[in-house]
């Protein structure tokens, strides 16, 4: 069963789509039929599938996490105990715990079954810049 890894160089928080480099790596795999498995190595960010056509769609997405888990140093956030690697970590955390750290995907005629919009994406949660691992597992 084939397995590699990606590695993604993040400028801060924000959604940074790697759909290429999966469909190369499955592609070169020379398996027709399987499930992928795509599993981020890291606590504080996330793997999601979302639409690719409308960058709009990712910059709402950033906001609303923005909006929904504030940095710790927000008077809204006061009850954190966890601030020692700064203001973005925890919130960090959370937002990964809302979202998922690996996913299953379809791959169907050696191809990611994917729908037309979708395209899959590292969301990163922290604000500095990061190199962020990701594993892909093709089992058949």
């Amino acid at each position: 069963m084939p397995q590699g890894r990606i590695t993604i160089q993040t400028r801060g928080q924000g959604l940074y789509e790697f759909t290429d480099k999966v469909s190369a790596f499955v592609r070169g795999a020379g398996i027709g039929e399987g499930l992928l498995t795509v599993f981020v190595r890291h606590t504080s960010c996330s793997i999601l599938i979302q639409e690719n056509a409308d960058p709009d769609v990712r910059r709402d997405l950033d906001q609303f996490f923005r909006r929904l888990v504030p940095p710790s140093d927000d008077p809204s956030m006061r009850w954190v105990v966890h601030t020692l690697e700064g203001p973005d970590d925890m919130p960090a955390h959370i937002k990964a715990a809302l979202n998922q750290v690996s996913i299953g995907i379809p791959v169907t005629q050696g191809q990611i079954v994917l729908g037309t919009w979708q395209g899959i994406f590292l969301f990163e949660h922290r604000d500095q810049p990061h190199l962020r691992e990701v594993v892909l597992h093709l089992g058949v």
